[in-house]
């Protein structure tokens, strides 16, 4: 990287509005963004977030692609990983160990590493706990219990689970006397289970802000449409839960039937990214 674009680049996330764009497109990588989105998760006006959204595009931070009648904005980083390239090897005068953080350093050291041969604990984070979720956190613990530990939670203060989930669940032969909904902050505290992996499998849940897992898990967006804003008759309620569940499950067995222990972390990273965009039941 030469200085005019290590320059280019620091400039675009010198702004406190910049930087939490690039941010909240980061933790939603790899896929796009609609503009909207975008502004009304961090309550920007619609020209602030185009001004924004512009800065960051010119400094290679962010791309944009057409699709039909919506754009979408993904973030580029590599063009980051460069950045922080250009600094150890030349700001730390090739002495990276002399100021990358203790995190970096970390994920440095696990990088070649295969994940340890034990149960690994996954949360499944969504806004409100009451059906992708619990769809996921049943699934997983159906077909790998004994591979998984696995919890879900929501980032809503209180919510209680959906009966068409509940029902859906139940016809599908899982144990649903255990379930329940449970906000983030259980296992946040101390004391809770450290992570492996935590995933958000809904957009609002993933455009929010959370404090750093402890333990440094594997993270990946799974979104999926909420059911639960479905309107219509019974029918199209249960219909719309029934997709869900159904993408869910693609999802969850792709998952579970990952050879772990062949998988250093960064190659477990890009096919749970690859999970994250499969559609189709």
């Amino acid at each position: 990287m030469e200085m005019n674009d290590a320059t280019a680049i620091l400039s675009a996330l010198a702004h406190e509005g910049r930087l939490s764009v690039f941010r909240l497109l980061a933790r939603r990588a790899p896929e796009g963004v609609r503009p909207s989105e975008i502004a009304a998760a961090l309550g920007l006006k619609a020209n602030t977030l185009s001004v924004y959204l512009g800065a960051l595009e010119r400094a290679g931070l962010v791309t944009s692609e057409r699709q039909g009648k919506s754009v979408f904005y993904s973030v580029q980083l590599a063009r980051m990983g460069a950045l922080v390239d250009f600094l150890a090897a030349d700001c730390c005068r090739g002495r990276p160990d002399l100021c990358a953080p203790r995190t970096a350093q970390a994920l440095a050291a696990a990088g070649d590493r295969t994940m340890p041969s034990r149960k690994f604990n996954v949360l499944f984070i969504c806004s409100g706990n009451s059906a992708r979720s619990i769809f996921a956190e049943a699934l997983l613990a159906s077909v790998g219990g004994d591979k998984f530990n696995v919890y879900s939670a929501g980032t809503r203060p209180f919510s209680e689970l959906n009966p068409f989930a509940v029902d859906l669940l139940r016809r599908n032969g899982h144990d649903v006397s255990g379930l329940r909904a449970k906000n983030i902050a259980e296992f946040q505290q101390e004391g809770a289970p450290v992570m492996d992996f935590v995933f958000t499998v809904c957009d609002q849940a993933a455009n929010e802000e959370c404090p750093p897992w402890p333990g440094q898990p594997i993270t990946a967006h799974w979104g999926l449409p909420d059911p639960v804003k479905v309107e219509g008759t019974d029918a199209e309620k249960s219909l719309a839960f029934a997709s869900a569940y159904a993408q869910m499950r693609h999802r969850v067995l792709a998952f579970a039937a990952l050879p772990f222990a062949q998988l250093d972390r960064l190659a477990l990273q890009l096919r749970l990214d690859e999970i994250g965009q499969m559609d189709g039941q």
